[in-house]
């Protein structure tokens, strides 16, 4: 294979750098999260399809987000664990393939300038062959160039500069509200569900929230990726194995539709048995 050739079509993705030794326990706990999350998401999605009583628009919005989950976590798991039993130098993915992943890993994070960001990206030569992460985004595909980047570099600090500190304040009026309305009612059973639900979606939004911005940011740090390629796998494989918890959970009646499923299983085993 001759190097344009290499260059053009071919990529290699460095991947993560395990040893033979740790490479077995890597890929089984990398493997249970991915058929936790997947388990978790995709039954809250046919919970909610089946069952009639759920079929309201609150409940067809909680399928979006197992959707969601269930795309973020698979565009990355499975390539991720094939590779981890390759040899650095065999593992490649094709440009194509590579672009396509990198719109799906932002699909996950955020759709509102995915086209926008993978466009800037994708107008740029190509002079390096090598993805410096364990999977394909915006930012490792830019990398790849040697043209003056200062336009990706700034439309990426500046969006995600912008979305974290809405989120962060959208998020703080929003429990400044709950707290209000807590304080006011003075309702024990109101509030102790308040801090219950609040308290686990502050969890997992905390996660979200320093995996992302470590990954964002350290990729401008190349001495610190093997902390920013644990950050970004965090990013994709903790909340979607938490958020039907949080989500699905502490809804009402999802949750006692789950133990009604429970219930009926068991006395049928026990029926059998």
């Amino acid at each position: 294979m001759d190097n344009l050739t290499f260059t053009n079509n071919i990529l290699l993705v460095e991947g993560l750098k395990v040893t033979p030794q740790a490479s077995y326990l890597v890929f089984i706990l990398l493997f249970l999260f991915y058929v936790f999350a997947m388990g978790c998401n995709i039954g809250l999605i046919i919970l909610i399809a089946r069952e009639k009583n759920l079929h309201h628009p609150m409940h067809f919005l909680f399928c979006n987000l197992p959707v969601n989950d269930i795309i973020g976590t698979t565009v990355i798991l499975p390539r991720l664990m094939q590779d981890i039993f390759k040899q650095p130098s065999e593992r490649y993915i094709s440009y194509v393939e590579c672009v396509i992943q990198a719109y799906f890993v932002h699909i996950f994070a955020t759709a509102s300038h995915t086209v926008i960001m993978i466009g800037l990206t994708v107008r740029l030569s190509r002079c390096r062959s090598k993805i410096e992460n364990p999977f394909c985004d915006n930012a490792s595909l830019y990398k790849l160039s040697c043209d003056n980047v200062a336009i990706n570099n700034m439309f990426g600090i500046v969006y995600s500069v912008a979305a974290l500190i809405i989120s962060v304040t959208l998020m703080f009026v929003t429990y400044i509200r709950i707290v209000t309305v807590c304080i006011i009612s003075k309702n024990k059973a109101l509030n102790s569900k308040a801090i219950k639900t609040c308290g686990s979606h502050i969890a997992v939004y905390l996660i979200m929230f320093v995996s992302c911005a470590i990954m964002i940011f350290l990729h401008r740090f190349p001495e610190y990726s093997e902390n920013r390629k644990l950050a970004s796998i965090m990013f994709h494989i903790v909340p979607p194995g938490l958020n039907p918890v949080v989500y699905g959970l502490q809804t009402k009646e999802i949750r006692q539709k789950i133990v009604k499923l429970w219930w009926k299983k068991r006395l049928i085993c026990c029926d059998l048995f």
